[in-house]
């Protein structure tokens, strides 16, 4: 069963199978419509218990990163570490994968301690971290200039993750590294679908549904693989579109086929990003509108037209996640299937894990 493709169309046992790998692979499902609007600005941090917090060190019982909520006064009145330096941390778990918009920052009640910058990072597993990254670069947040004021920051793109760490950078020179914080956003809506590398998901377009003008299809990745298929589509007479990681790097493949009736731009080979294998979520969104082509990785755009007759590409109504379904039909491609996971994978608005998920 591990090595069987997966179709929507589906018949008993491959529903039963579907089944299996949905309450194996997804971990928090949420009903999400594209295109409708919600508040993302609850406090997150506030009704935490004590076991949610964590730090580097701690000055003392007293000082425990526990009492490190804004505006409270237990305890010393905030958190400090054992010692003032660049290699300390508070930690919060926020007990599931959240979505994270702003975050705000307290020194020490009444005391002269406060954090003047610092950074912060994120995780879904707490051992694998990113940090905060904003204009292309590693992010320091100002922070505070007294004990008592809060500063609120909002993220300029949110964040997706379970846990969060924020590092001081500096603080008042005549006192020590204080803090209390709070964090804001909600409940990340999302579905989530593993890959063992055996195993692909396929879905059968609505032939009645389908836009010969417009293609938009974006999705999420996680990964430790450098090597395998994404995306696949195939037609007839060999043309295809596949999107393929490659030592850690995301390739669009786009073949028209026969190079005899298409001469020019036969082939389009185009490279994003790099080691892309980190475990870390990376979004991919692939924009076919007419012969103007927008591939997009982490907000890194490539734009380009191609010529011909790729708009009137000869592609079947079956489109695959994770693999290609019969190994060896296109070209020279490694065929490597996917292992990791994808999360919230939409073909023109539909939400293709739903409607797996709801045979």
């Amino acid at each position: 069963l591990l090595g069987a493709s997966m179709n929507v169309n589906m018949d008993s046992v491959a529903e039963i199978f579907l089944k299996l790998l949905f309450l194996l692979c997804v971990h928090h499902q949420h009903m999400a419509v594209a295109g409708n609007t919600y508040n993302c600005d609850d406090q997150l941090v506030s009704a935490l218990p004590q076991s949610s917090f964590s730090s580097s060190s701690e000055l003392s019982s007293s000082h425990s990163p526990g009492f490190a909520r804004l505006n409270r006064r237990e305890g010393a009145g905030g958190w400090s570490p054992l010692v003032s330096n660049k290699y300390q941390w508070l930690q919060i778990d926020l007990g599931e994968r959240t979505e994270i918009t702003a975050v705000a920052t307290q020194g020490g009640y009444g005391s002269s301690d406060w954090v003047t910058s610092y950074l912060l990072m994120f995780s879904d597993s707490g051992r694998n971290w990113k940090q905060y990254r904003q204009e292309e670069s590693i992010w320091a947040f100002s922070g505070n200039t007294n004990a008592d004021s809060v500063v609120y920051y909002k993220l300029q793109h949110s964040i997706k993750a379970r846990f969060l760490r924020f590092v001081p950078l500096d603080w008042n020179p005549n006192g020590r590294i204080g803090m209390r914080i709070e964090v804001y956003g909600c409940t990340y809506r999302s579905e989530v679908v593993g890959f063992d590398g055996k195993s692909c998901l396929i879905y059968t377009l609505n032939k009645k549904l389908i836009n010969t003008v417009k293609d938009v299809i974006s999705l999420k990745f996680k990964t430790m693989q450098s090597d395998g298929i994404l995306l696949h589509r195939e037609g007839q007479n060999g043309d295809h579109i596949t999107m393929e990681l490659t030592k850690g790097k995301l390739s669009l493949l786009i073949n028209l086929g026969d190079t005899k009736t298409h001469p020019s731009n036969a082939q389009i080979n185009i490279t994003l990003g790099s080691l892309l294998d980190d475990q870390h979520w990376h979004s991919v969104l692939i924009e076919h509108f007419n012969n103007q082509v927008n591939f997009t990785v982490d907000k890194h755009t490539h734009h380009f037209h191609a010529k011909g007759e790729f708009s009137y590409l000869d592609l079947d109504y079956e489109l695959s996640f994770g693999g290609i379904p019969v190994p060896g039909k296109s070209g020279t491609l490694s065929h490597r299937n996917f292992h990791g996971c994808f999360e919230n994978i939409y073909y023109n608005g539909v939400n293709i894990i739903d409607l797996a998920r709801r045979h």
